[in-house]
């Protein structure tokens, strides 16, 4: 497996609005740089997204792009 740094800063490349990191027990997580507004939460916009694996997160970004459309 790639070494974290370079998936992170891989993930963070292509989804420049948020920031990644995976907890001690391997969970990875993103959270937007900025904020949303009460529109945007209600439509379905996540301030932080989580997943097993860094793949899962890279489709949980993607679907944050549009949210309600996938």
């Amino acid at each position: 497996m790639a070494d974290f740094a370079i998936i992170k800063a891989a993930i963070e490349a292509d989804f420049p609005d948020w920031k990644v990191w995976r907890s001690d027990a391997g969970r990875w997580y993103a959270t937007r740089a900025g904020s949303l507004t009460d529109q945007q939460l209600l439509s379905g916009y996540a301030m932080t997204v989580a997943a097993d694996s860094a793949d899962s997160l890279r489709g949980l970004l993607g679907e944050q792009a549009h949210p309600g459309e996938g």
